[in-house]
């Protein structure tokens, strides 16, 4: 059996969800342990998923779709 990925198996590398990446103040920017400062967007082989450190979208409300009335 496969072992499957937390939050789905489509979650694209990014820096921002690197084990070795720590993002900066400015937000654009991660400090990473291997490469030094790269953008968010980017990755390397040394990539390694960390799930703590997704930011999950925010779901879309949808006014009187599922209220109780």
């Amino acid at each position: 059996m496969a072992k499957k990925k937390y939050f789905g198996d489509n979650i694209e590398p990014k820096c921002e969800y690197c084990a070795y990446g720590t993002r900066a103040k400015d937000g654009n920017k991660v400090l990473c342990e291997k490469r030094g400062i790269v953008n968010g967007d980017s990755s390397c082989p040394k990539y390694a998923y960390s799930p703590l450190k997704r930011i999950p979208e925010k779901q879309v409300h949808i006014p009187g779709n599922f209220d109780e009335e």
